[in-house]
């Protein structure tokens, strides 16, 4: 492993979609400055992704931009797995107002929106610059910790090389850096081609407000609504079939008709058609030294499930801090091997219960017709598979230098601590700042105090009728230490080993030290 070089640019991220900004905007929350190289100038106009979980949804307020995602957002009621005449198999519900991370479990937005504010958000911090029409033409390591990117002006043609101590790749499915350092695409062997379709429409179609999956080998299909008056079909091609075919709303109409009954051809808008190949990937490797892969550069996932976008953002929010530690020094280079250790092995779970969703939507014949009425309603009972659709949890870290399981107990290092509500109604996300965080139901004497505060972390006392003393009741345990990606690194009844086992990590943000203690 390469140290950081000192006067190479901290960080290089080619690629400034949602996975490249949130880095970028993460990083520089730590005061660490990076240059963002796009190979376009502005946002793709195109809708593409359109969903976000609880979850993921922690990270967008962790940017700073809770609100204005609000505002452009709608959460999605759940999902209704229904058979070609839309009759229901199984119905998974998404109470709005439940959920222990504290947003909607199912958020509905349109791409293009997000990443025009995840941009303006951006642009709030001095010591991020942001480059457009820019292409990567050559990726070089050295065994001084640098890395050499080389980029052509795309418009003046124009060359010029930058050396950064890391690289972080997030340039989608197709990465030069991918292919700079030696990985391969693993496939999960599912390729299946869709229509991809985008309706705008005034018009009321007066349907339940979540998203409907039709399983049929005929054709599978996926509807939702996206926005005030926009609205997404997503259908599965035959083999003479491609986008041209259904390029007007006339050609369109018969697809989408069980949905726009009583609705004319004249009152919809054709926004968008678009051929996709769903493809289900991980690369084979996620780093080389100095350079790691995020996002779609690193795993591709059927949009079945909605987890596309946000296994992106997970993987931006899983490094950024690890790597804003090492730069300041605070944490040790080893801390970089638990990104790939952690999150390959997430995204693969992730993607095996895309390709399971979107095989229960394809089988084909008469026997996946009968298998599919006989299964579907009983989904939730299948391991693996029930916390999902049950509760949108997705599963757990695996074990890592910073996930110290065989310490936790039934509270499993590795898992995200819930966005609980605090005593005066704030939640836990806005007390814990951007370090590490001791949550504890036992008094902390004054020597475990400065400890604990002496290496940069939040003291949170949980009182004993609060969520987070039934959290940490319900684990077994009376204290856990908790990430700066809001995940637990240990937890335990006793509060020695815990502030023990606290990292030192310092930093600046806005000139104020966010070393407190909570009550």
């Amino acid at each position: 492993m390469n140290s950081p070089s000192d006067d190479a640019l901290p960080v290089v991220i080619v690629g400034a979609g949602p996975t490249g900004i949130t880095a970028a905007t993460l990083l520089a929350q730590y005061g660490i400055p990076s240059l963002v190289l796009d190979r376009w100038e502005t946002v793709y106009p195109q809708p593409r992704a359109v969903h976000l979980d609880d979850e993921t949804r922690r990270i967008i307020a962790r940017l700073g931009i809770n609100d204005e995602f609000t505002a452009i957002s709608r959460p999605a009621l759940g999902a209704r797995l229904v058979d070609p005449d839309l009759k229901t198999l199984a119905q998974i519900d998404r109470d709005p107002a439940r959920s222990i991370h504290g947003f909607p479990p199912a958020n509905m937005f349109e791409q293009p929106v997000l990443e025009e504010l995840l941009r303006w958000n951006l642009n709030r911090y001095n010591c991020v610059q942001l480059r457009g029409n820019t292409e990567v033409v050559h990726i070089r390591q050295h065994g001084t910790g640098r890395v050499h990117v080389t980029f052509t002006d795309r418009l003046t043609g124009e060359q010029d090389v930058v050396e950064a101590s890391y690289l972080l790749g997030c340039d989608g499915a197709n990465s030069v850096v991918r292919t700079a350092i030696g990985a391969a695409m693993e496939s999960f062997r599912f390729d299946q081609r869709w229509l991809v379709v985008d309706v705008a429409t005034d018009a009321h179609l007066n349907l339940w407000d979540g998203v409907y999956q039709v399983c049929s080998p005929e054709r599978a299909a996926t509807y939702m609504r996206i926005g005030d008056n926009r609205y997404r079909w997503e259908f599965q091609l035959r083999t003479s079939e491609t986008a041209t075919d259904f390029d007007t709303v006339e050609h369109l109409y018969p697809l989408i008709s069980p949905w726009v009954s009583g609705i004319s051809a004249e009152e919809l808008t054709l926004v968008r058609v678009a051929e996709y190949t769903f493809r289900a990937c991980v690369a084979s490797r996620w780093r080389k030294h100095n350079v790691f892969l995020l996002g779609d550069a690193a795993h591709l996932t059927p949009p079945f499930i909605g987890q596309g976008m946000g296994a992106g953002l997970r993987d931006a929010a899983n490094l950024a801090w690890k790597l804003a530690g090492v730069v300041t020094q605070d944490l040790p280079t080893s801390v970089l091997d638990s990104y790939e250790a952690e999150r390959k092995p997430h995204a693969k779970k992730m993607i095996r219960l895309a390709v399971a969703m979107g095989w229960s939507m394809t089988a084909g014949g008469r026997i996946g017709n009968a298998v599919r009425a006989a299964v579907v309603p009983r989904a939730h009972l299948i391991p693996g598979a029930r916390t999902l659709i049950t509760t949108s949890r997705t599963p757990a870290l695996s074990s890592s230098v910073l996930a110290h399981k065989r310490f936790s107990g039934r509270l499993r290092a590795g898992k995200l601590c819930p966005n609980a509500l605090l005593p005066g109604g704030a939640r836990l996300d806005s007390v814990l700042g951007n370090g590490f965080a001791l949550v504890t139901t036992r008094p902390v004497n004054s020597l475990q105090r400065e400890q604990v505060l002496r290496r940069g972390a939040t003291i949170v006392n949980a009182p004993p009728a609060s969520e987070l003393a039934r959290w940490l009741r319900r684990g077994g345990v009376k204290a856990a230490i908790v990430r700066p990606d809001r995940t637990v690194l240990r937890a335990g009844r006793q509060l020695g080993p815990l502030c023990d086992a606290m990292p030192r990590f310092l930093f600046s943000r806005n000139g104020n030290n966010t070393q407190s203690e909570r009550r």
